[in-house]
C-alpha cells in the first residue's frame, strides 16, 4: 500500500511539518524590534545613558586612531582588542611599562609583540588575523613604517597636543581626547570644530573618560576598568 501523501517524505527535506502562520511584522512596527547594542567590535566604556560604547578596529579598510590621552586607556584598548582576536603589535619607547601587559595577554598565547620605534616588522594583517598597530612614540612620533591598511589599523597615542597633532588628526578617522589644559582644549575645539560646551568640557575631564570624534560624530564615554584589568594596570589615570 502506498504511503499517504501527507506522511511521504519529501526528497532531501525529511517529513513535512506542522503548518503555522508566518511570523510577519507590518513595516511601521519595525522601529519597535531595535535592540540595545552597539556595532560590532571593542567595548571601550559607556556613553551619557549608561550604554556600551563599541569600537570597530578589525576592519577591512585602513583605519587610523590618534588618542591624545594617558597610557593606561591606550592600554585597556589594547587588551579589549586583543581579546576580540587581533594581534597588537607595539612599537614604543618605553617597553618597560608593556611588559606585563605583553606577558598577561592572551593567556600565554603571544598576542601583543613590543618593538622598537621605526622597527615594526610586516605584520601580514588578514580577515581572518586582523592587527592593531599602537603607537607609543612620545610627542613627535616619526612617521611609521607600518601604515594602516586592510584589516590592519594604526592608533597613535599622544601625550598632550604635540606639533605634530594637527596632521595626526586631520588623517584620523577617530580622535580621542581626553583631558588636556584649558588652552589645549581651545586649540582641540578649532581644529575639530567642537562647539564651545565640548571644548570647556576637555580641561575638566575625569581620569578614564574620553571625548571621541568621527566626523560630526561627538560621544563622551567613561572606560571602566575591570576586576582583571585593575589588578594588571591599576586604576584609570590620565597621567602616567
Amino acid at each position: 500500500m502506498s504511503t499517504p501523501p501527507s506522511t511521504r517524505a519529501r526528497l532531501g527535506f525529511g517529513l513535512i511539518g506542522p503548518r503555522r502562520s508566518r511570523h510577519a511584522v507590518p513595516f511601521d512596527e519595525l522601529a519597535s524590534l531595535n535592540l540595545p547594542v552597539g556595532d560590532d567590535g571593542t567595548v571601550i566604556g559607556v556613553d551619557a545613558e549608561g550604554r556600551p560604547a563599541v569600537l570597530g578596529v578589525n576592519r577591512p579598510t585602513p583605519y587610523e586612531v590618534t588618542l591624545i590621552g594617558g597610557l593606561w586607556t591606550a592600554q585597556v584598548l589594547a587588551l579589549r582588542a586583543a581579546a576580540t582576536g587581533a594581534r597588537i603589535a607595539v612599537e614604543t619607547g618605553r617597553a618597560a611599562a608593556w611588559t606585563a601587559l605583553a606577558q598577561a595577554a592572551g593567556g600565554g598565547q603571544p598576542c601583543i609583540s613590543l618593538h622598537d620605534v621605526g622597527r615594526v616588522p610586516p605584520q601580514g594583517a588578514s580577515a581572518g588575523s586582523p592587527v592593531v598597530v599602537v603607537r607609543d612614540c612620545g610627542m613627535r612620533p616619526p612617521r611609521g613604517r607600518v601604515v594602516a591598511g586592510p584589516w590592519q589599523s594604526v592608533v597613535t597615542l599622544l601625550p598632550y597636543l604635540s606639533p605634530v597633532a594637527p596632521r595626526l588628526m586631520a588623517k584620523s578617522a577617530l580622535v580621542g581626547i581626553q583631558r588636556v589644559s584649558p588652552d589645549e582644549a581651545a586649540q582641540i575645539g578649532r581644529i575639530l570644530h567642537l562647539s564651545p560646551s565640548e571644548s570647556q568640557a576637555l580641561s575638566t575631564l575625569a581620569d578614564g573618560v574620553t571625548l571621541w570624534c568621527a566626523n560630526r560624530d561627538r560621544q563622551f564615554v567613561m572606560t571602566q576598568a575591570t576586576d582583571a584589568e585593575t589588578g594588571l594596570l591599576g586604576s584609570a589615570r590620565r597621567m602616567d
